[in-house]
C-alpha cells in the first residue's frame, strides 16, 4: 500500500473560505474538487428532473391509469439492501396513490437472480395485471417473454448495465440504457423506483389537478439507505437524495423498520452518520437473504408500527450474528488456502470450496479483495453441476466488462452473469472452474499492470490541533460521505499510552499526539508498538478532552 496526501486546489479552497465554509472543511471539499457552495447545497429542488429519465413519464401515465382501473401490480425485487429498499419504496409509494400492490422476492438459493420464468410463475399465482421489477430485470429476456405469454405487462426498473439487446418489456426505466439522456448514471435501484413515483405524481397532476398529491419525501430514508448500501458513486444528485434521507432518520420520524434496526443496534438516531447506513443498518438487512430469504427484510421495512418492526429487526440481527460466524470461518479457510498458493505473483484471486456458504461468498470476495487488492471471485456450490460466484474488483478493472469479454471469447464457459464495474455475479459448471480461473487470470493480466496492484490510498491534510475538537468532529459527521466522495482520512503519528484486547479480537487503546484519543483497532489482537503511524477516520475516534 502506498500513502499519498490529497492535492488541495488553493483556488477552490479560497473560494470556499470566501463564502463562509469552515476552513478545515474547505480543505476537505477542495481536495474533492468542490468549487462552490452550490455543489454542497443539497436542496431537493436541485434534483435532476424526472422527465430526463427515458420512458419515465410514460411509465407514470401508464401506472396512473392502471391504478385508476384497479389493476393488480406485483413488484419483483432483488435480494440485497438496494432491492429490499426499492421493493419497500415501491409498495409504500404505490399505495400512497391507491395502488393495489403486492411483492415477491426470489430466494437466491432456489431461483437465483432476476425475473426468471420460474419467478414469473410464482408471481402469476398473485394474479397480477402488471409485474414491476425493481433493481433487476435488464437481462431478464426469458422472464419477460414468460410474462408476455401470460398476458401480463412488465415494467422494468433497474440500474444495472444492459447487454446488447433489451428484454421485450412494456417499459424499461434505467439510466444506463444507451438511449437514456439522464445526466447521472449512478442511481441505484431504489433511486430509480423513487423517480418512477415522481413521474406517477406528475401524471396524477395532469389527470386531476384538484386531487391531493401524495407526499413522497418521507420515502427518502429508504432511498438514502439503498443508495449508500449499494455503493453507487455519490455524485451530486445522489448526495441530495442521501442528505434528505439521513435527515429524516436523524429526526426520529423515519421508517419503522429502519428505526427498529437503529434501536436494536444501540445507535443514537440523532447522531447517525452515512457510514452507519453501510456498516450498521445495511448488513443486517443483507443478512436475511444470505442465510434465509429477503422477505423478512422487506417486511421489516413495510412494518406498520414499531413493535412489529422490532420483531423483524431482532430476526435480522440473529441472521447477521450467524452470518458473522460463517464469514469468519470462510475467511480463515480462504487465507489458509491462499498461503499455500503462489497467488502473490497472480493478478487475480479465484477460489471455490464445497463447504462455503453460497450466501456469504460476496462478503468473502470483499474481504479478500480488501486484504490482497486484486480482482476476486469466490464460488460456492449451487447444485451438483453448477457453482455460483460473486466477484469484487479494484478501481482500475471493470469486472462486468471482463466477464462480458470472457463470454465473447469463450461463449459456452459462463452460463449467466451480470453486475457493475466493482461487483458482479456469475454461474459456471463445476468442471469448468479450473478453465475459468486460468482465463480470468489472463484477462486480468491483459488489462492490469503490476503497478495497479499496489494500492494507493489518498489521505487528507491533517486538521490543525487547535481545531481538533468535538464541534469539528460533529461537523464532519453531519456531511454526506460515501462511494467516490469519501469521508476524510488522516495520517498522523501517535504514542500508545495504554492498550487492551476486548472481546478477544479487538484492541482498545489510548493514543496521544497533540491531544489524547480513545481508539479501537477492529479485528486486531496483536500488541501494538509504543509509537505508531495511523491511517485514521476522525469520525470513528473519540476525542478525550
Amino acid at each position: 500500500m502506498k500513502l499519498k496526501e490529497k492535492n488541495i486546489d488553493a483556488e477552490l479552497e479560497k473560494k470556499l473560505n470566501e463564502v463562509g465554509v469552515q476552513p478545515d472543511l474547505a480543505k476537505i471539499y477542495a481536495a474533492r474538487k468542490i468549487d462552490s457552495t452550490e455543489q454542497i447545497n443539497y436542496k431537493l429542488d436541485k434534483l435532476i428532473p424526472p422527465h430526463l429519465l427515458h420512458s419515465n413519464l410514460a411509465v407514470g401515465e401508464f401506472l396512473c391509469q392502471a391504478i385508476s382501473d384497479n389493476k393488480k401490480i406485483v413488484i419483483v425485487g432483488d435480494y440485497d439492501a438496494d432491492g429490499a429498499t426499492a421493493s419497500a419504496c415501491g409498495v409504500l409509494g404505490l399505495k400512497k396513490f391507491g395502488g393495489n400492490v403486492d411483492f415477491i422476492v426470489p430466494n437466491r438459493f432456489e431461483y437465483g437472480y432476476g425475473l426468471t420464468p420460474e419467478i414469473v410463475s410464482i408471481a402469476l399465482k398473485k394474479e397480477p395485471d402488471i409485474i414491476l421489477t425493481v433493481d433487476n430485470g435488464i437481462a431478464s429476456h426469458d422472464g419477460v417473454e414468460a410474462a408476455n405469454k401470460a398476458g401480463v405487462d412488465v415494467i422494468i426498473t433497474d440500474h444495472h448495465l444492459p447487454g446488447k439487446t433489451l428484454p421485450n418489456a412494456k417499459f424499461i426505466v434505467n439510466p444506463n440504457q444507451k438511449n437514456c439522456s439522464f445526466p447521472s448514471k449512478n442511481l441505484c435501484g431504489v433511486g430509480v423506483m423513487f423517480y418512477v413515483l415522481l413521474a406517477l405524481r406528475i401524471a396524477l397532476r395532469k389527470k386531476n389537478k384538484e386531487s391531493q398529491e401524495p407526499v413522497l419525501v418521507d420515502l427518502l430514508d429508504l432511498v438514502a439507505l439503498g443508495t449508500v448500501a449499494d455503493l453507487v458513486p455519490l455524485d451530486f444528485n445522489n448526495r441530495i437524495l442521501v442528505s434528505a434521507g439521513i435527515k429524516i432518520m436523524r429526526s426520529g420520524t423515519t421508517n419503522f423498520g429502519i428505526k427498529a434496526i437503529i434501536n436494536e443496534s444501540k445507535k443514537k438516531q440523532a447522531d447517525l452518520k452515512t457510514s452507519d447506513l453501510s456498516f450498521v443498518i445495511a448488513p443486517k438487512i443483507n443478512a436475511a437473504p444470505r442465510l434465509s430469504d429477503m422477505t423478512i427484510g422487506i417486511q421489516c421495512l413495510l412494518a406498520e408500527n414499531l413493535d412489529q418492526a422490532s420483531g423483524f429487526a431482532k430476526q435480522l440481527i440473529k441472521f447477521n450474528e450467524n452470518r458473522k460466524l460463517i464469514e469468519s470461518d470462510m475467511v480463515l479457510s480462504a487465507i489458509e488456502e491462499l498461503n499455500d498458493q503462489s497467488f502473490k505473483i497472480s493478478h487475480s484471486i479465484v477460489l471455490t470450496n464445497d463447504k462455503w456458504h453460497q450466501g456469504v461468498v460476496g462478503i468473502l470476495a470483499s474481504r479478500l479483495k480488501e486484504k490482497y487488492f486484486r480482482p476476486t471471485i469466490i464460488f460456492a456450490s449451487f447444485n451438483d453441476e453448477m457453482i455460483k460466484g460473486s466477484g469484487r474488483s479494484i478501481d482500475s478493472f471493470h469486472l462486468r466488462d471482463a466477464l462480458d469479454l470472457i463470454s465473447k471469447r469463450h461463449p459456452s464457459l459462463i452460463k449467466t452473469f451480470g453486475g457493475h464495474a466493482m461487483a458482479a455475479g456469475l454461474s459456471i459448471k463445476k468442471n469448468d472452474f479450473k478453465k475459468f480461473s486460468e482465463i480470468f487470470e489472463l484477462i486480468c493480466q491483459e488489462f492490469i499492470t503490476p503497478d495497479l496492484l499496489n494500492q494507493t490510498v489518498e489521505y487528507d491534510k491533517s486538521i490543525e490541533p487547535e481545531n481538533l475538537n468535538y464541534p469539528m468532529a460533529k461537523l464532519i459527521n453531519e456531511q454526506v460521505w460515501g462511494q467516490r466522495f469519501p469521508a476524510p482520512f488522516f495520517v498522523d503519528n501517535f504514542d500508545v499510552l495504554h492498550q487492551e484486547v476486548i472481546a478477544e479480537k479487538h484492541t482498545k487503546c489510548f493514543l496521544k499526539n497533540d491531544k489524547k484519543f480513545q481508539a479501537i483497532f477492529f479485528n486486531n489482537n496483536q500488541t501494538l508498538p509504543d509509537k505508531i503511524r495511523l491511517f485514521t477516520l476522525l469520525m470513528q475516534m473519540n476525542l478525550m478532552e
